[in-house]
């Protein structure tokens, strides 16, 4: 009788690289360093990430945390091959969120999925990450990375960010002062940002047209390249603005752009009216609209249409905070005011945005 030859598999024969991950670990070790902040460890590899909030300067903290990622937008990036942009688009949504709260980001931790290891795109996404953080002024402080053969495909990726801020206690905005007649300042986009890519992709996909082509709104940039340009950080001047006093609420214009995100800032009984002639809206969004076919009030609730995050302020308060604003390096646009509104009528209204964003 013939001995039956035994059979060995490893890990590695079922798709997972454990070395490709030690590799990562070490190539990510400098980007991390790179984002440290006082409060901060300066190392990777421990089972959790310390932040000293006393070494930070606080002195009686609440903690605000926001968590997001970067949706069918990885898709867009996979497919071009360009992975930095959505590092930095991951701490965005994130960043973003904490400071409408009034809280300063102070840690970040990435959450990064695949079906097969590449430690060269990862590592370009974590460089990603690593720049937002240090745009943001916060520290990367630990992650996880996850191979998953059969949950995705070759190449195929997710993204999740988690960041955690403070602010001193009792002085988190919370938007109860607003009342009619403030007004809202809107802060220009950087274009798409991260949020309406399913749409975005099936509109390219029925135009046959190609991520390497140039745009056909924007002569001498590839279609990719300007899609993925990443979402603008807001974090250092709006702090500014903060601290400067007379903000009132701060929304930060993500999936249902301006329609479902300001309102969540108001008491009820408020709501606002923008003018959409009052800022310019990047040729991108027009293009989307025309090509295709996209009405006006399906693209102020898929898009952010260039306005990345929404100031409200007392009108005596509106030119200082302006100033403040754009000396932080922000576009600023005066584009609309609150106004009592019944509960049950819609809490953000905008004119001319037919003629405004038409192509």
């Amino acid at each position: 009788m013939t001995d039956k030859p035994i059979k060995r598999t490893s890990y590695k024969d079922a798709g997972v690289d454990i070395d490709a991950g030690a590799a990562l670990v070490a190539a990510i070790g400098p980007l991390a360093r790179a984002t440290a902040r006082p409060g901060s460890e300066p190392e990777l590899g421990g089972f959790g990430a310390a932040f000293d909030l006393k070494a930070s300067g606080f002195k009686d903290p609440i903690l605000v945390a926001a968590t997001d990622g970067v949706g069918s937008k990885v898709k867009l990036a996979s497919t071009i091959g360009r992975y930095d942009t959505v590092g930095i688009d991951l701490v965005a949504m994130c960043v973003n969120d904490l400071v409408t709260e009034g809280a300063e980001p102070l840690f970040f931790l990435d959450y990064f999925s695949t079906g097969a290891l590449d430690v060269a795109t990862a590592t370009e996404i974590v460089g990603g990450i690593s720049a937002g953080c240090k745009m943001a002024g916060c520290a990367l402080i630990g992650g996880e990375t996850a191979e998953m053969p059969g949950l995705y495909t070759k190449g195929e990726f997710d993204l999740a960010g988690f960041a955690v801020g403070a602010a001193e206690r009792g002085s988190l905005l919370t938007g109860a002062n607003i009342a009619a007649g403030d007004v809202v300042l809107g802060l220009a986009s950087a274009g798409l940002h991260a949020n309406g890519f399913s749409l975005v992709r099936k509109i390219v996909a029925d135009a046959g047209l190609g991520y390497d082509q140039d745009a056909p709104f924007l002569t001498g940039h590839g279609l990719g390249e300007v899609l993925l340009a990443p979402t603008r950080i807001y974090v250092k001047s709006v702090l500014a603005a903060i601290n400067a006093g007379g903000i009132k609420g701060l929304a930060h214009i993500t999936g249902g752009g301006l329609v479902d995100n300001i309102p969540r800032v108001l008491p009820q009984g408020l709501g606002v009216v923008l003018d959409a002639a009052s800022w310019l809206c990047p040729d991108v969004f027009k293009w989307l609209a025309a090509e295709g076919g996209v009405e006006a009030a399906e693209m102020a609730r898929t898009f952010n249409c260039g306005i990345g995050m929404a100031v409200i302020a007392a009108p005596n308060e509106a030119e200082r905070l302006t100033q403040v604003l754009q000396e932080g390096g922000e576009t600023v646009w005066t584009i609309g005011a609150v106004e009592d509104r019944p509960d049950d009528g819609p809490r953000c209204r905008i004119e001319a945005m037919e003629t405004a964003w038409r192509g």
